[in-house]
């Protein structure tokens, strides 16, 4: 079992340094709902399909991340708050490769 550790600032400014298990298939999104680090029904409305972009992050580390499907790219050309450092918390998956990742939770929208 291997544990990563990510920085991760929420809606109200506070950067949280939270322990994310690399061996549940969890995203991104599932660790911020795990935390509570955002109000309920606030983050992954859709349920990780890519499909509401309530879980737009902004990456503000250099980490590698997957390349954005299709399906992303067309949710983010259609959301609000959208910098160039956007993505989607539900389609960044939590691996090893993650380590030191910091983001910033985009407004709700």
């Amino acid at each position: 079992m291997v544990d990563i550790k990510i920085k991760i600032t929420d809606r109200e400014g506070t950067t949280h340094e939270v322990v994310a298990p690399t061996d549940m298939a969890m995203n991104l999104m599932e660790v911020v709902r795990s935390y509570e680090l955002a109000p309920e029904g606030t983050i992954g409305v859709c349920g990780g399909m890519a499909m509401c972009a309530s879980c737009q992050c902004y990456v503000l580390s250099d980490t590698e991340l997957p390349e954005m499907s299709d399906d992303e790219e067309a949710m983010l050309s259609e959301a609000f708050d959208v910098k160039d450092n956007s993505r989607l918390g539900c389609q960044i998956p939590m691996t090893p490769e993650m380590e030191g990742l910091e983001v910033e939770l985009a407004p709700e929208s």
